[in-house]
């Protein structure tokens, strides 16, 4: 007489977690909301942008004294100008929390922050002042 077997295959056993693997891949983002994340990401990128931009202008005005004259630095507004297209992303907004150490070679503290977000996004930057 032959024994009853008893319990699962391992084939048996490996559709089922290929198959929980898939449903769980499908599911999972439905139930996690990573907007804030990806609202502080492109905030903190956009101040980055702002802080190297301005950094750059130092750079190429202490080297070409001819453009001594054009885009000078001296708060958050005028180094808002160094951006592709002249001006923030639509949606942002800066602030100077604080004003130039220095007239040239000084930095300034701007707050880059996301408009329409609750909470409210901000991200600190340091930018590169120009006279």
């Amino acid at each position: 007489m032959k024994q009853q077997q008893k319990g699962f295959t391992l084939i048996e056993l490996v559709v089922v977690i290929v198959i929980l693997g898939i449903l769980a891949a499908v599911a999972l983002p439905r139930f996690i909301d990573l907007t804030t994340e990806a609202n502080t990401a492109a905030t903190q990128g956009v101040a980055g942008a702002l802080a190297s931009a301005s950094a750059i202008n130092y750079g190429a005005r202490k080297v070409n004294s001819a453009k001594a004259g054009t885009n000078a630095v001296t708060n958050c507004a005028t180094a808002e100008t160094l951006l592709q297209g002249g001006a923030l992303p639509t949606g942002y907004t800066t602030t100077t929390t604080s004003a130039c150490s220095a007239a040239d070679g000084g930095s300034a503290t701007c707050s880059v922050q996301k408009s329409g977000t609750s909470p409210v996004i901000s991200a600190s930057v340091q930018i590169v002042c120009s006279n």
